[in-house]
């Protein structure tokens, strides 16, 4: 399965450290290394946790280390989906920085208010899946970042298995709104995403 347009051949799967060689294998072993990432930042979290750059890196790297080198590591290739072309990797370090300081930064160590927790989370989440910093798993950073972020506040992880295919494409668009600055879209998307404990929706 193709996932990405990039510089390089479209086929070709990715070279991986435990010289895996088909893209089950490969999906399942991201699948696992994804899972023990939640649950070892998920046991981390307490009132002192600060999001930011090497947070997000430090994810992508536990995720993955096991089976990329580039794990942790911002993407050398430009990359596009879909016809959307993220941005360049030209801007990407600077484009990292200006999030940092723009979104992860200004966050307080605690909200009193669950609506501006999900302005939050949907600006940060649609403005990483923007960005694309890394070569693989962004997405899967992101909803984990998502839950992160509710869980500090004593929510439970967040569902997003609610985007189902027929919610994708609005997913899609809600991220590509992130270039407007409109993450209006996104806040709907997190809002549905929030479970209470017996995992059903809050609203």
């Amino acid at each position: 399965m193709v996932k990405y347009n990039t510089n390089n051949d479209e086929s070709e799967l990715l070279p991986n450290l435990l010289n895996l060689s088909t893209q089950a294998d490969i999906e399942q072993s991201e699948f696992q290394g994804f899972l023990y990432a939640a649950l070892y930042f998920s046991q981390k979290l307490n009132k002192r946790t600060r999001f930011n750059l090497k947070y997000i890196a430090d994810i992508h790297k536990k995720a993955l280390g096991h089976l990329y080198s580039f794990a942790g590591k911002y993407r050398t290739v430009n990359m596009s989906k879909g016809g959307f072309v993220f941005p360049s990797v030209l801007y990407l370090e600077q484009s990292m920085q200006q999030f940092e300081k723009e979104f992860l930064l200004p966050l307080p160590n605690q909200y009193d208010n669950i609506n501006l927790l999900i302005k939050d989370i949907a600006a940060i989440h649609a403005e990483l899946l923007f960005i694309h910093p890394f070569r693989e798993g962004n997405g899967r950073t992101a909803r984990l970042l998502a839950s992160l972020m509710a869980q500090k506040e004593g929510f439970p992880p967040l569902n997003f298995k609610i985007i189902t295919e027929d919610k994708f494409t609005g997913y899609v668009q809600a991220v590509q709104k992130a270039a407007d600055k409109d993450y209006s879209y996104m806040e709907k998307i997190i809002r549905m995403t929030f479970v209470d404990e017996s995992g059903h929706p809050l609203e």
